[in-house]
């Protein structure tokens, strides 16, 4: 997740391209992509592709919305406007930001993983925990400090992943194995769709564009296009990355090597200097995704906290700064990431996320009169979020049960904590963006 904070409107089309490719290859692609190959084995491109036009379709909403009301709350702002005050609107801001910490755990989990694959195998259980914990105390003490050093390294990082993945496909296409892409390859058809909604949450991160919005030059023009570019660049680069995945490295492979499983796939035509390559991208890139999401995280909190939805703690700065809500997001970003498997976290996130992104195509539905949207295209997005959703939790309930427990707690306790906290307090919502 990348973060910008400009003041005035300071950004044209190319960098707010940057902030939604930025935010959607932070990480999630480094760790989630064993998760898919585990289950949608040969059809792993077809699943990204799937969980790739959900995001596009989320998309249109985010682009209608953030042209209609251009706040730094972003998802917060369009729920508050569609929706009101109220339990429901509460609640789901509460799980955005839940949701935002699962994705920091992600990132982390990732880091720890990629970081113990350089230690013998009987020891990266150990190791694996120490990074995680690690890089979560470290970044976080970096963001108390505001060290401008780490956020000026954030372009060179972006820039430095996706070029090192570029040169993976470059290479890693000419030796692409086509029997294990075809379709007697595939899972069912099932399993094909609960992969690509498992690893939903690598699409996560476009909806930072709206965080920005305000300082977008001609927005009309320019917001609409960045969203529709960024989202279709990513698609394109996850769909090859996978499919050169799944091309080059046996099934079994890449099942062993779940967790850091794209450094695994540059083995075969880049030895293990490839190996490296990939492994200490996923660290710079999983790093700096930490870093931002941090940043960012720590400020959903304090805009929620603002229109009433958390408490005012959240919103008290200390340096310029929420340092509250930053070591509250760092805490439980420790035990979730410590404490839950990769398979849990992923499908945590990007339930969420779903969850969230229907509820923003239906606020668009809603407001569709003000942001001058087609309804029906909306509509459509919420649908579909909605069955992916009900697809993904079909599936893991038959294979894992206990996933769809914890994300119903997780949920639960989004508006548990909502109507508790209104009703010992009285604050009200309220938006940043008054309705015209």
């Amino acid at each position: 997740m990348s973060v910008s904070r400009p003041e005035g409107k300071t950004i044209g089309f190319w960098s707010t391209v940057a902030i939604g490719i930025g935010g959607m290859v932070g990480g999630g692609i480094f760790a989630v992509l064993g998760l898919a190959v585990q289950m949608a084995a040969g059809g792993t491109p077809l699943a990204f592709l799937i969980s790739g036009l959900v995001a596009l379709l989320t998309a249109y909403s985010y682009a209608k919305l953030s042209v209609a009301y251009p706040t730094r709350g972003g998802t917060v702002e369009f729920l508050n406007q569609a929706f009101g005050p109220g339990i429901f609107t509460g609640g789901l801001n509460v799980l955005l930001w839940l949701s935002y910490i699962v994705m920091l755990s992600l990132y982390a989990y990732a880091f720890g993983s990629y970081g113990a694959s350089f230690f013998p195998a009987a020891s990266q259980t150990f190791w694996k925990h120490i990074f995680i914990s690690g890089v979560v105390v470290v970044f976080t003490m970096l963001n108390v400090l505001g060290a401008r050093a780490v956020g000026r390294s954030e372009n060179f990082i972006v820039a430095a992943k996706v070029a090192i993945l570029l040169i993976f496909l470059g290479v890693g296409l000419r030796s692409v194995n086509a029997p294990s892409i075809a379709p007697a390859a595939w899972s069912g058809p099932l399993q094909l769709v609960a992969g690509g909604m498992v690893i939903f949450l690598a699409y996560e991160g476009f909806e930072l564009i709206a965080n920005t919005a305000e300082n977008v030059r001609s927005p009309r023009r320019t917001l609409p296009r960045a969203y529709f570019t960024s989202v279709l660049f990513v698609i394109a680069l996850y769909v090859l990355v996978s499919l050169v995945t799944v091309g080059n490295l046996s099934l079994d492979n890449i099942v062993a090597a779940e967790d850091y499983a794209l450094a695994e796939a540059a083995r075969p035509f880049l030895g293990s200097a490839g190996f490296t390559m990939i492994a200490v991208a996923a660290l710079l890139s999983t790093a700096s995704a930490i870093n931002a999401t941090l940043y960012g995280t720590s400020r959903v909190s304090y805009v929620i906290a603002k229109e009433g939805e958390l408490p005012e703690s959240l919103d008290r700065e200390v340096w310029q700064r929420p340092v509250e809500g930053l070591l509250i997001t760092a805490g439980l970003t420790l035990v979730v990431a410590n404490v839950f498997d990769l398979s849990r976290i992923s499908m945590m996130g990007s339930s969420g996320f779903l969850l969230i992104f229907a509820a923003v195509n239906v606020a668009n539905f809603r407001l569709s009169a003000k942001s001058g949207s087609r309804g029906w295209i909306s509509l459509l997005g919420a649908g579909i979020c909605m069955a992916a959703l009900v697809v993904l939790i079909i599936q893991r309930a038959t294979s894992s049960p206990a996933e769809i427990l914890v994300l119903v707690v997780m949920v639960a306790v989004s508006f548990i904590i909502e109507v508790v906290y209104q009703r010992a307090t009285g604050r009200i919502i309220r938006p940043m963006h008054k309705a015209g």
